[in-house]
């Protein structure tokens, strides 16, 4: 018990001394952690564009980091922003959860600018690398500048944001302010008794000047300046608790400052290559090019049924696009069911009741309906609609995808059926049409029917419902009315219905 009670003692003597350290350089208010002996640190990588996909997987690993024992988080920041949405849930999660559990560290590795910067704030301390940068936290918006009320709407949200950032962890508001809010003039006042600096919007700046000197106050950011700081100028100004050469340096900082021995190197934990993807497949090229093929899939599929493969694939790019929308919770159970009874429309249009329209008709618009609710964040009892200005951000990044997938299907589509018929290779998985139109010698035009109603032929595969026949010299694609027909079966045309050459077989046969 004495030897115990010796130990306990000795560490609360460090700890005191410690904190008279950091006092003595003038950053008594900053969050320390309680000592703790030999403890343990991991690095969280935070790179790329933030997104809902880091987010989830930033809160992964953070929480198989603190099931592990975990008392320091670093969070290695490479990123020049992203969605203010994520960044709002990741600073709350750092916030209100994590610093409950351990101590959290931003190590600005590159830079940490926008939305990085709302992260790196989040945490209890900042420590950037030599010759990096942070702020820079404008909110912009896509295709085109925010500007009178939208602006400030969404400012007023990121700079509540920052203050919060900034009373939990003990950074200068003015500073923060002033990286999301042009027209943010800031000074920098010493405070004549306690010696330390202290900073002030030009409209707050303290009267008193025998508490402050006046005379002396530095003009930090200009009315015209969005703050963007490097690293040694963050550390100047109290945003970066220190500047270091690498993670090593981040280490012997804190174990200098907090009284504390790392028992071990810190375990580096990133992102596995599961969540790279769903970030890749949720951004809008990617997503473009998967509606593309998907509408294309299904406009070949129409125009010549019984391939089958176009179909296959277009279902492929389908589940890729509803997988992608779930894991990042953009898609609920109500939008999927109802894309997939788009689907299952468009297949009984194509199979079973070909030229019927209404199912055609339907199962697209179910299936677009599905999509545009998957743009949208939403619980499958309130309707999809972006109510926030973050909610129009993010519906705008996925209706940008979506016109981008229309746009190529409408192109592709357009090159498919003018050029496709000239390729060697691709005319052999393209038949002829029931209507052909041919010029005749005199420059008129007449439509020739290549096969006509109760005209006899054979199938040269199974329909299931559709399949190839010949009628005379014809070779054709021809649907039945939803029976299976073996191949080498006489079958007689019932009715043209636009494209499609709808059959029997002929009982007996």
């Amino acid at each position: 018990m004495k030897k115990l009670s010796r130990i306990m003692l000795l560490r609360a003597v460090l700890v005191m001394a410690a904190r008279l350290c950091i006092s003595a350089e003038g950053e008594s208010n900053l969050p320390t952690p309680m000592l703790k002996g030999p403890v343990q640190a991991a690095v969280i990588v935070c790179k790329g564009t933030i997104d809902d996909g880091l987010y989830k997987s930033i809160k992964r690993r953070t929480e198989i980091a603190l099931k592990g024992g975990v008392d320091y988080l670093i969070y290695e920041i490479e990123t020049y922003g992203g969605e203010v949405k994520a960044a709002d849930d990741i600073s709350k999660y750092f916030i209100l959860d994590v610093a409950k559990r351990a101590h959290t560290v931003a190590y600005v590795n590159t830079e940490a600018i926008s939305a990085g910067a709302m992260i790196s704030v989040s945490c209890n301390d900042i420590i950037m690398r030599e010759n990096t940068t942070i702020g820079d936290c404008a909110p912009i918006t896509l295709g085109g500048k925010l500007e009178g009320v939208e602006r400030e709407k969404v400012e007023s949200f990121v700079r509540a944001t920052f203050a919060r950032a900034a009373e939990a962890n003990k950074y200068p508001m003015p500073l923060l302010k002033a990286m999301v809010t042009v027209g943010t003039e800031v000074y920098r006042v010493k405070n004549t008794k306690t010696g330390q600096w202290e900073y002030f919007e030009t409209e707050q700046l303290p009267k008193d000047a025998r508490a402050y000197d006046l005379k002396n106050k530095e003009l930090v950011v200009t009315s015209k300046e969005l703050l963007t700081l490097t690293a040694s100028k963050a550390a100047e100004y109290g945003i970066a608790r220190a500047v270091v050469k690498d993670v090593n340096g981040v280490l012997s900082f804190l174990e200098k400052r907090d009284g504390v021995e790392f028992s071990t190197g810190p375990v580096k934990l990133e992102t596995n290559w599961s969540e790279e993807m769903v970030r890749w497949l949720n951004s809008p090229a990617v997503m473009g090019v998967l509606v593309t093929i998907a509408l294309l899939g299904l406009y070949i599929e129409f125009n010549t049924p019984g391939l089958v493969l176009p179909a296959v694939v277009a279902g492929i790019c389908f589940v890729i696009i509803i997988g992608s929308k779930y894991l990042t919770g953009m898609a609920n159970w109500l939008e999927i069911a109802v894309f997939i009874t788009g689907l299952l429309l468009l297949a009984v249009e194509v199979f079973i009741l070909p030229g019927f329209v209404i199912a055609g008709v339907l199962g697209l618009l179910c299936v677009f309906a599905g999509m545009f609710g998957m743009l949208i964040k939403n619980p499958p009892d309130k309707i999809p609609w972006p109510e926030s200005q973050i909610d129009w951000q993010l519906f705008n990044k996925g209706i940008l995808g979506l016109f981008l997938g229309i746009a190529g299907f409408v192109v592709s589509a357009w090159l498919f059926s003018k050029y496709l018929h000239k390729i060697p290779i691709a005319k052999k998985l393209i038949l002829a049409s029931p209507v052909e139109t041919d010029a005749v010698q005199y420059g008129m035009s007449s439509e020739k029917p290549l096969v006509e109603i109760a005209q006899k032929g054979i199938t040269l595969s199974q329909l299931r419902p559709s399949g190839i026949a010949q009628f005379g010299r014809e070779r054709v694609n021809v649907v039945s009315r939803g029976e299976f027909i073996d191949e080498n079966k006489e079958i007689i045309v019932e009715s043209v219905e636009g494209n499609n050459i709808v059959v029997k077989e002929i009982s007996g046969a």
